[in-house]
């Protein structure tokens, strides 16, 4: 009875890994032909989207060597972009729901009763929710600190809710090795209180959050020390905010400013791969900008390019705008729902854990 038992076992086992390797095999040939074939664009396409990834970079390496995949990446990037915010652009304007005012060409807009508006947008390659608010000051940080980061962070809708804040999307970049999520990277402001400075941890770190008179903020922290940072944050009265990394190599493609005083920003090639994506902006009037996508396969779709995110954020009105972490953090929540889950399918109906978002408090009477 035993060596039935052992036999139907190694028969099964045989069938999995012969299984196994059919697929892989099977993968592999497509992957070839998909980048070695006569399109150039799909194989630009595949190497910058996989290499956006956080665990599967490797795939590159299946198709192309370093040199190639050297030479996409120097092919496919993005211009240089001032991005000191020239605060004049932006008049915050308090006109009523039902208010007139030929200034203000989104005077007549319709917002509900915390001021919020969601739109879907469908692209050729994604899905995408963008969150309209109306009063900037209504967008704060919320954050897992507890007199301290812990091990874990939270799912988005565990963070927002913990705020006593009705809506918000992930925001900066953070530790997201085995999903625990605790400990955000850079720098981190929460209601103008330092909880994370460490501007020199990586290379091309960009604050991004809100000052004492709610204009989105994009600064480049290069060169900054934590004393340097602590004195900007008194100094310009920044409130809220974290940041994110612009660095295109063939270890990290990030990228943050897409939008910088009205002008977008000039791209090299495809500038990005196609991936899940948050971005952040701000129009003329105040009102900010949430957009999410989907991507790696999520709806059949596979994602979000730079020139998609400009583009939409143009569409919308945006006088700065910036990317925010994407991939399979990218996490939308409103009145306690899931208006964009992440694209990982076991968080289909949640988000990856996360140490902070970007929140919308309710609207005051």
């Amino acid at each position: 009875m035993g060596k039935k038992v052992l036999s139907v076992v190694g028969k099964i086992l045989l069938v999995i890994v012969i299984t196994l390797a059919i697929f892989l095999g099977t993968f592999y040939i497509v992957l070839q032909k998909c980048c070695n074939g006569p399109s150039e664009a799909a194989r630009t396409l595949f190497i910058t989207t996989i290499l956006e990834t956080g665990q599967l970079k490797f795939l590159a390496n299946w198709v192309c060597s370093e040199e190639e995949i050297q030479e996409i990446v120097d092919k496919n990037t993005m211009s240089a972009v001032d991005t000191t915010v020239d605060t004049s652009l932006i008049s915050i304007n308090n006109v009523s729901d039902d208010g007139e005012d030929e200034n203000n060409p989104y005077a007549n807009e319709k917002f509900d009763e915390n001021g919020i508006r969601i739109e879907e947008i469908s692209g050729r390659t994604f899905f995408a929710k963008m969150m309209i608010i109306k009063d900037p000051s209504q967008v704060v940080m919320a954050s897992t600190y507890d007199n301290g980061w812990g091990e874990y962070g939270k799912n988005l809708d565990e963070i927002i809710s913990g705020r006593g804040a009705i809506g918000g999307v992930n925001a900066g970049i953070y530790e997201s090795t085995g999903n625990k999520g605790g400990k955000p990277l850079g720098v981190v402001v929460q209601d103008g209180k330092i909880l994370y400075n460490q501007p020199t941890g990586l290379t091309g770190l960009y604050m991004i959050g809100f000052n004492n008179d709610n204009i989105l903020i994009v600064k480049d922290l290069t060169g900054m020390s934590p004393a340097d940072f602590e004195k900007y944050v008194a100094d310009e009265g920044i409130r809220d905010a974290h940041c994110f990394q612009e660095e295109s190599s063939d270890a990290n493609n990030h990228f943050v400013s897409l939008i910088s005083n009205g002008e977008a920003r000039v791209l090299n090639g495809t500038g990005s791969g196609a991936n899940p994506r948050t971005a952040i902006g701000q129009r003329a009037d105040g009102a900010v900008l949430f957009l999410v996508t989907d991507g790696r396969g999520a709806n059949g779709h596979l994602g979000a390019t730079a020139a998609d995110l400009i583009g939409i954020m143009q569409e919308y009105g945006a006088v700065n705008a910036a990317n925010l972490d994407g991939g399979s953090s990218s996490t939308m929540v409103y009145n306690g729902q899931y208006e964009m889950a992440s694209v990982t399918f076991y968080y289909k109906n949640s988000s990856w854990k996360l140490p902070t978002a970007f929140a919308v408090m309710p609207k005051e009477n």
